[in-house]
């Protein structure tokens, strides 16, 4: 076990596609062609989820409207459920002399504004992230398909992480755009004394002070923040899958009950964001965590295609001799 954990620790997810068919032991001249023959290895294609039932096809509009649904529901109420967290953290960083610390933050809100307090801006929470999880979600997988239609199956498997990388930057491109009006309510709500209290009277003043400028000037600082963290995000857990399943699970995917499936996911989305320091590991990593086992657990529900961990083409392993 220990073994396995070391060789996926040491397994780099961003080699160019040369150094990656080296790791994967598919590069190069065999040492010993003669040698006896390992386990025949399963095919992961795309083909091989035909052998499920589904409810709708792969790259289908019902499979993106669903990919979408579970997208609203993994962003939507993970966000939600920290409103407190972001509210203490957002008046911390506005006015850190009254909010001193996490504790003393908790502490001042509730002395002043009760339980309730705690809860302000989770409207526009809710709305905002679940309109920015549809978009980030759903055209994810719209770009990842139109992606790799653009590249052909033999470069989309070779250029894997940056497809990952490239569909993602997308997608939360125009997933941002979907949020910032509510992420820009929210701001105000919690960080300004006596503007509004809700959503309903926040909104109509921010409009007749400043028009729609208010409630997109905010959207270039979100891309800055929000893209590179979501093109790390799905990326870093699209091969932490890969690499689970080929180093440390015992089995090929297909052969894995769903419940085991969505273990691997919820490990993947923590292995993904591990870097940082304590407390976002243990904020992010739980919440990234949760969104991915959400997000799998919609698809799990509506029996929506989920192919499995990418495996090269039998067309590439002509060209490099691997098979006959």
């Amino acid at each position: 076990m220990y073994s396995s954990v070391v060789h996926l620790a040491r397994a780099n997810p961003f080699n160019a596609p040369h150094l990656q068919l080296v790791h994967d032991g598919l590069a190069g001249p065999r040492s010993d062609p003669a040698g006896p023959p390992g386990p025949p290895r399963r095919s992961r294609n795309l083909a091989a989820a035909a052998v499920e039932e589904y409810s709708c096809e792969y790259g289908s509009a019902k499979f993106y409207a669903l990919c979408g649904f579970g997208g609203v529901l993994s962003c939507g109420l993970t966000h939600t459920a920290v409103v407190p967290l972001d509210l203490v953290k957002c008046r911390m960083q506005v006015d850190p002399q009254k909010y001193k610390g996490i504790f003393n933050g908790f502490s001042v809100t509730l002395k002043e504004d009760g339980f309730r307090g705690l809860a302000k801006g989770w409207a526009p929470t809710f709305i905002g992230y679940s309109m920015q999880g549809l978009c980030k979600f759903g055209f994810y997988e719209v770009f990842k398909v139109l992606y790799s239609n653009m590249l052909g199956e033999e470069n989309a498997y070779l250029w894997r992480t940056s497809l990952y990388l490239a569909a993602s930057a997308s997608a939360e491109f125009f997933a941002d755009i979907a949020l910032a009006p509510m992420e820009a309510a929210k701001v105000r709500i919690q960080t300004q004394p006596g503007y509004a209290n809700t959503l309903r009277d926040a909104a109509p003043k921010m409009y007749k002070e400043e028009g729609l400028k208010a409630f997109y000037k905010g959207v270039a600082p979100l891309w800055m923040r929000q893209i590179p963290y979501t093109m790390m995000k799905f990326a870093c857990f699209e091969r932490t899958v890969e690499a689970l399943y080929k180093f440390v699970v015992p089995k090929p995917r297909s052969e894995c009950s769903k419940p085991e499936q969505l273990v691997v996911t919820f490990v993947a989305g923590y292995i993904g964001v591990w870097k940082g320091l304590f407390a976002r590991i243990i904020m992010i990593g739980t919440l990234t965590a949760l969104q991915w086992f959400i997000y799998d657990s919609v698809k799990v529900y509506f029996r929506l295609p989920r192919p499995p961990p990418p495996e090269m083409p039998e067309s590439l392993k002509k060209k490099l001799g691997y098979t006959q």
